[in-house]
């Protein structure tokens, strides 16, 4: 395939006409092989975003965007090339920009001889003869995709589970629809169809590979990304009832904000002004504070600095800060990040306490088998044929590993990861049985 596109090879006087009926024929086969792939043939005609929709056929998605953004840089780089003709950096960098896009064109040309069930030779005359073998493709009967891209929607809107769930007044109840997004000029679905119900006092792992939609849940649960859902903590709607609830919920990110040259006692102040209720007095929130260094053990280094903490520490602080108003929904993505194996059981216990007061705590942790006898249930995610986050289970630890028929999280996620990823790529198959689960 052309790293140029033939509209620029038009914009050069004297440019071969042999290069431009090239393009013209890739135009065409790729028209074709579109169509057989279930996607607009007009998508042929647009320069560069052509490659990544050919890159969606061949089931590469990431790789087309990486082909798409590289297109357009070499596009404009060669244009600028044509004035710095004698430039060693612009040389350079044409050089590097190719042997990069060739990487990820290689990877593409390998997919679409999977999708079309090919030998994988054909990627090496589709390099040589792109022209001849995107007709061939295109227009021979002999040559059909084993999967069509709306065969595979029409397929996933067939196991949607529909489960929604009642509104319960303790607890978190979960309702999604979907989350979309505009991407590459379309709409893309981040996630959809999770609907569940948690109950107070339990701790949950949220599991799932790259890319299946755990913060895009998480976002939607505390309101920080509105997905096409509804939320309800404690019988409010946390979507309508924002600006009242959002201090209900404790958010701790995988990085802190908090400012190196400041105290925990003064950290823990300040967020205490910006959290309590307005009705705190002064007293009030001193005493909230000492009651939280109290709780998470941070009195004895109260008038440290904050850069001079410890990465636990600074984790417990972290979690301290969203504690002060006493939510009753706390989420922490990746709390263990960095600490080693005794500092992250210390800090999963803390937050197992946390949860025996009633409150629901859901949490992200790449290492979830040293600690899983702390949680109650696992909500695991993964995404489908489509690419979209799906939920595959959510429910009691032991359940989850009879469902999977695995021993281990570690083994859950492999077993739902795609087999380019190191996986067993059986996403769709417990996406499909939980949605039949939900059904009853």
């Amino acid at each position: 395939m052309k790293v140029l596109e033939i509209l620029c090879v038009i914009m050069f006087e004297g440019a071969e006409i042999s290069q431009i009926i090239r393009g013209v024929l890739i135009i065409i086969g790729l028209a074709k092989l579109f169509d057989k792939c279930g996607l607009k043939w007009q998508y042929a005609l647009i320069p560069c975003y052509r490659y990544y929709i050919f890159a969606r056929c061949a089931a590469r998605e990431a790789e087309g965007r990486i082909l798409f953004s590289l297109n357009a840089l070499l596009t404009v780089v060669g244009l600028c090339s044509s004035f710095y003709s004698e430039s060693l950096l612009v040389t350079t960098i044409l050089f590097v920009m190719t042997m990069v896009y060739y990487l990820y064109e290689i990877r593409v040309l390998i997919g679409i001889t999977e999708v079309f069930a090919r030998k994988k030779r054909w990627a090496f005359l589709w390099m040589i003869a792109t022209f001849i073998v995107v007709n061939l493709w295109g227009w021979s009967p002999k040559f059909q995709p084993q999967r069509r891209e709306s065969d595979i929607r029409e397929e996933i809107e067939t196991f949607f589970s529909n489960a929604h769930m009642d509104v319960m007044q303790e607890g978190l109840t979960v309702n999604l629809e979907k989350r979309t997004v505009s991407e590459f000029m379309q709409k893309k679905t981040l996630l959809r169809d999770v609907h569940m119900y948690i109950q107070p006092g339990h701790m949950v792992l949220l599991l799932g590979g790259s890319g299946a939609g755990k913060t895009t849940l998480l976002n939607a649960i505390n309101g920080y990304e509105q997905a096409d859902a509804e939320i309800w903590l404690n019988g409010r709607n946390i979507y309508k009832e924002y600006k009242d609830m959002q201090y209900q919920i404790g958010f701790v990110p995988q990085q802190d904000l908090m400012r190196g040259k400041d105290t925990v006692w003064y950290t823990l102040a300040n967020a205490a002004a910006l959290r309590l209720p307005v009705e705190f007095t002064r007293a009030d929130r001193v005493a909230r504070v000492e009651t939280v260094m109290d709780i998470f053990g941070l009195k004895p280094v109260k008038d440290n600095l904050v850069e001079k903490l410890s990465g636990g520490q600074r984790k417990r602080l972290s979690i301290a800060m969203e504690f002060l108003s006493n939510p009753s929904l706390f989420i922490l993505d990746e709390p263990d990040s960095g600490l080693d194996g005794v500092m992250a059981r210390e800090l999963m216990e803390q937050l197992r306490l946390i949860a025996d007061q009633g409150k629901i705590v859901i949490v992200i942790t790449h290492t979830p088998d040293r600690v899983i006898d702390l949680f109650d249930d696992v909500i695991v995610l993964a995404k489908d044929a489509d690419r979209t986050g799906r939920l595959a289970y959510f429910g009691p630890i032991g359940e989850a590993k009879q469902f999977f028929e695995k021993e281990t999280m570690e083994t859950i996620v492999r077993s739902i990861n795609r087999t380019e990823e190191g996986g067993e790529g059986r996403a769709d198959e417990f996406i499909r049985r939980f949605a039949e689960v939900q059904h009853g």
